[in-house]
């Protein structure tokens, strides 16, 4: 038996929001000029849609795809298959056969989607009657063994591309149009799929799962990202045709007669929760290599997914390409407008190359140092952030069993707490609306001091006053805590503000403090002494005695910093170091011709012990002391 007549059949393109064939060389010119097939195995198609992507590469490697929808990879499986399907079995031409009768069924289709039965206008009733006919002998032929489940998959794809020509919508299922449109009275036609001519190379892997479940599971080396972009859920805007796929005569609700989708999560249409499921999936992805597509006119910016790209891939690998079209609006008025479609690509980091920002920017944070700092956080179980700040060096520990931050600072500490136990989402909804109530904005000194006024009066005193602190913050000058004697926050406006690059730091450092089982503590530092032994590294950042850091004066609310703190602070690391624990301490040994005598004297009695990298940061040097004894018994 011959293949399917490719010469009767007109290929078609499905209509599909979203559908990548108008950028599709854009993206395969992507993958070719990087040779990102050159060594690659695996290509995960996470968002597969309408398969574009995974049908031009079937023949260079082997196929994963996933989509949340079942109807997009059956339409999938059916491009990437087609040119398998030979129907010995069957004997004859499926689609010839299928288009030279005129058999008709009273089916799901027929009840439920023609007016004759329902009133809703999707399909005339002859072209209901015929599709549940379609489908009726598509899977008694599958049932009577007459075709193989591969070709069962081709021809559900052609039945989704032969509906697609005849339904009575405007671009997607959500809702009927009112009056008929002049194709959907026209008679259906069991219609050929396109495909790509080439052979594939390996069977296919296929999923039908939320891919925050899936993905640390599939191993690959390229992953293709084409997320949903907009509000609009593709579980309602394309309902009849996963009914048509899954064939289970499901119950129906409203006017359009839609399926329950209660098993279906959409938070890639949803705002603030897109954000936290594109950070997760970059995160855990195996892939090497990560191309993703993405509409201007999507829930995510630009800018946020520049933010997560550089945070888990190699600085000099990334590349965005912007690719101007113009979008028809419809098919009624053909107006168009001009859009913009970017692709982005990056080389995934190691994972012990990622690093997270606490998004307080507080003084002193050693963010920007702290790939100085990490590859020394090793060789214990157990580390103990002792004067913890922003948590940029503890949360950036890896594979340490037990994480303890302590801070002698109350508010840093419950800003810190509020990452850690506050749901994402509803943190981000929350600093949004208080930005949008109080009308906040960058150097608008007005706002600002209205809610710093209703901050003083009214928020501080709530148990919850830490969300109100940290939105004050985001537009405090330098974002600084600073506070009277009466514990008013009083820091002046200052010339920065909540934007994606601040909302990609919540996301991905609230994600990684979930993750690990953190004791968060608001001691002195001293009290910790007892949970310090052989297995225990301990992080001392203290404030640095010779230099000027506004937090050392005492005059904001908190405990100064002097010689006689720091001689303390000297005292208690030779306390411990009999403990034979691990210590790693930044700080700063000479300043403007000041030096810190008090280290300087300890390095001097334990320098058998002590190691010391000389940091330049901000025109001064820091030194970063690892103290470790070796050889113990």
């Amino acid at each position: 038996m011959n293949k399917v007549n490719k010469t009767i059949f007109v290929r078609n393109k499905m209509r599909y929001l979203g559908n990548k064939e108008s950028i599709k060389n854009e993206i395969l010119k992507v993958i070719s000029e990087k040779n990102l097939l050159e060594n690659s195995k695996v290509f995960f198609d996470a968002f597969c849609g309408t398969g574009t992507i995974a049908d031009e590469l079937k023949d260079k490697c082997k196929i994963v795809i996933n989509d949340n929808l079942n109807f997009a990879t059956v339409f999938t499986l059916g491009r990437l298959n087609k040119n398998r399907c030979k129907f010995d079995k069957l004997g004859f031409n499926p689609l010839e056969y299928l288009n030279t009768n005129d058999n008709k069924y009273n089916g799901f289709f027929t009840k439920n989607y023609s007016p004759k039965l329902s009133g809703r206008m999707y399909f005339s009733n002859e072209n209901a009657g015929r599709i549940d006919y379609f489908r009726y002998q598509i899977e008694n032929w599958y049932n009577e063994k007459k075709i193989s489940l591969v070709e069962y998959n081709y021809l559900l794809g052609c039945l989704l591309e032969s509906v697609s020509k005849v339904a009575n919508i405007a671009g997607v299922y959500g809702a009927y149009l009112k009056k008929w449109d002049p194709r959907a009275l026209k008679k259906i036609k069991f219609i050929d799929i396109e495909s790509n001519s080439k052979k594939l190379k390996n069977q296919v892997d296929v999923y039908n799962e939320n891919i925050v479940d899936i993905i640390g599971k599939i191993k690959c080396d390229i992953i293709y990202l084409d997320p949903p972009y907009t509000k609009n859920k593709y579980s309602v805007q394309y309902h009849i045709l996963e009914t048509l796929v899954l064939d289970d005569n499901p119950k129906i609700t409203g006017i359009t007669g839609v399926r329950e989708y209660s098993n279906k999560l959409n938070n890639w249409s949803i705002k603030n929760k897109v954000e936290i499921e594109f950070d997760k999936v970059m995160y855990e992805t195996k892939a090497k290599h990560i191309i993703m597509s993405y509409s201007d006119e999507g829930l995510l910016s630009k800018d946020y997914i520049q933010n997560v790209f550089k945070r888990y891939c190699v600085k000099d690998s990334i590349e965005v390409k912007e690719i101007k079209y113009k979008k028809y609006r419809n098919h009624r008025t053909k107006t168009e407008s001009q859009h913009n479609e970017y692709i982005f690509y990056g080389e995934k980091r190691s994972k012990d190359k990622i690093y997270y920002c606490c998004p307080l920017n507080y003084m002193g944070g050693k963010s920007n140092i702290i790939d100085k700092i990490k590859p020394h956080l090793n060789n214990r179980k157990r580390i103990i952030d002792i004067m913890g700040g922003g948590f940029n060096v503890g949360i950036n520990a890896d594979n340490f069993k037990e994480y303890y931050y302590n801070d002698i600072n109350s508010m840093v500490v419950d800003m810190v707490k509020m990452f850690k136990e506050e749901d994402t989402e509803q943190l981000i909804n929350f600093i949004e609306k208080t930005i949008k109530k109080y009308k906040l904005e960058k150097k608008k000194a007005g706002p600002y001091k209205v809610f710093r006024k209703d901050y003083n009066e009214k928020y501080r005193f709530r148990e919850d006053y830490a969300k109100y602190l940290y939105v004050l913050l985001l537009y405090g000058f330098q974002q600084q805590l600073r506070f009277n004697s009466k514990y008013e926050f009083n820091n002046p406006l200052g010339e920065s503000g909540y934007n994606d690059y601040v909302k990609e730091k919540i996301v991905s450092f609230s994600r990684k403090i979930k993750e690990l089982d953190v004791t968060i503590l608001n001691k002195s530092y001293e009290e910790l002494e007892s949970k310090i032994d052989y297995n225990t590294l301990v992080y001392i950042d203290p404030p640095y005695l010779i230099t000027l850091g506004s937090y050392n004066d005492g005059k904001r609310g908190f405990v100064g910093w002097n010689d006689e703190e720091e001689k303390k602070l000297i005292d208690f690391m030779n306390r411990i170091k009999d403990k034979n624990c691990k210590m790693v301490i930044s700080n700063i040994i000479e300043y403007k011709k000041k030096k810190n005598h008090f280290l300087v004297k300890f390095i001097e009695e334990n320098k058998k012990n002590i190691k010391i990298e000389c940091i330049n940061v901000k025109k001064r040097e820091e030194v970063l002391i690892v103290y470790e004894q070796h050889n113990i018994i």
